[in-house]
């Protein structure tokens, strides 16, 4: 049964998503990674109330360059990139201006991750459950930076967990996933924001709140 939409806020909707989540609650090799900015104050619910680490994975958008909302990929903070090649073929987009696009989101990518871990390094993912929180997915580009990135850090479990997601970005993200978690994938979604009251944009100040009080709630591993 899908939720009545739209969703209050960002905080209702990673409340709604723990019930589907609950069989993980104090599990010692669980931890939830919110993607940056938006998915963050999602996350942070749903690892306070299963009682589990919470970090974040920086992960950017790469927009097509004379239509920078259309995503043709995206990037993590590893260095993991994604890329609509198909796309990038069909609007004709040459290997320069991908390379530029990258370049511009990397360098906000980099400070973004100086900011939300000052001396504070990730969260070990190896032979762990990575429990992936966005506010919503309109293409899954990110999402797919981030399971990417799930990927190469060794997590032995990647669940995907949004409140709304399109068609589309479901069918893409289901089979790269080990549990795909989507409370509500409206027919026509016309964008995330369209299915919150509120979707004011979160800021740098609220991520760094939320993982501050995060580390300060569980004892949360580092990287070997």
């Amino acid at each position: 049964m899908e939720p009545d939409l739209p969703f209050r806020n960002r905080t209702e909707a990673g409340r709604l998503l723990v019930a589907e989540l609950a069989h993980y609650k104090s599990k010692p090799d669980v931890v939830v990674l919110g993607l940056t900015r938006g998915g963050v104050p999602v996350a942070a619910e749903v690892a306070t109330a299963l009682q589990a680490p919470l970090d974040v994975i920086v992960v950017r958008k790469l927009g097509v360059p004379f239509q920078p909302e259309l995503a043709m990929g995206a990037i993590a903070g590893d260095g993991t990139q994604v890329l609509d090649k198909d796309l990038v073929h069909a609007l004709g987009i040459s290997g320069q201006d991908v390379d530029a696009v990258v370049a511009k989101e990397r360098a906000e990518l980099e400070r973004r991750e100086r900011l939300y871990r000052g001396s504070r390094p990730p969260l070990n993912l190896k032979d762990r459950v990575a429990i992936l929180v966005d506010d919503g997915l309109a293409t899954g580009s990110t999402m797919l930076a981030a399971v990417a990135f799930a990927r190469r850090r060794l997590a032995k479990r990647i669940v995907m967990a949004v409140p709304v997601a399109a068609v589309e970005a479901v069918d893409k993200l289901r089979e790269q996933v080990d549990q795909c978690v989507c409370l509500a994938s409206p027919e026509v979604f016309i964008a995330v924001g369209v299915w919150y009251e509120n979707f004011l944009p979160v800021n740098d100040a609220e991520v760094i709140k939320l993982l501050d009080e995060s580390a300060k709630r569980t004892a949360a591993p580092t990287l070997a």
